[in-house]
């Protein structure tokens, strides 16, 4: 029996279309799917990071995704299109992430906020928009790093584990992020340097 699409706690579960647009044909259990990812997010991770760019535009948000999951997922980079168990809706995504991408530009135009806060202001924004099929904490983590090194500061740690299937420490992320939903980021700032 094949686990491939049963999702861990907490996490989006594709729709059946959404689940025909997996690339690796010889894909059949959770574990090889989460190995096929983490390859593809490692590749990103290179290309981000031998490019100086603002990461704060449409653009740059979409093929950010696409680099992330392009090799295992056909919709990657390509905002969601069906309703999810959390997020917005998927017809509000294009102008929540201008919203966005436009309060990000003032609040370091500005000065608002330390280096760390804007960043996790946005990786909290992301993920609250939801605006991919999949993937959209860990996209939204890589852009807060991406981000906050953007404006100087280091890169996150994000609990120093894998958050995909790490119990406890996906509980606190959780939590951290459900505390920000209610306007309290003290935790998840706490969290992004933990």
């Amino acid at each position: 029996m094949t686990d491939l699409f049963e999702e861990p706690d907490a996490a989006t579960p594709l729709t059946p279309d959404e689940r025909k647009g997996l690339i690796p044909s010889d894909i059949a259990y959770r574990r090889e799917l989460n190995t096929a990812e983490q390859a593809n997010i490692e590749r990103a991770h290179m290309w981000t990071l031998a490019r100086s760019r603002n990461v704060l535009t449409e653009t740059f948000v979409k093929d950010l995704h696409r680099r992330m999951f392009g090799d295992v997922w056909r919709w990657a980079g390509t905002f969601r299109t069906s309703a999810r168990n959390l997020g917005i809706a998927y017809y509000e995504i294009p102008i929540a992430l201008r919203h966005l991408l436009a309060d990000a530009n003032a609040w370091i135009a500005h000065q608002a906020y330390t280096p760390d806060e804007i960043a996790v202001r946005v990786h909290h924004r992301l993920v609250q928009i939801h605006p991919f099929p999949n993937g959209n904490g860990r996209h939204a983590r890589l852009m807060a790093d991406l981000l906050v090194m953007q404006l100087g500061g280091e890169r996150f740690t994000w609990g120093r584990v894998t958050l995909q299937d790490a119990g406890e420490v996906r509980r606190r992320y959780i939590d951290a992020l459900q505390a920000a939903d209610q306007h309290d980021l003290v935790a998840l700032l706490a969290f992004a340097r933990s």
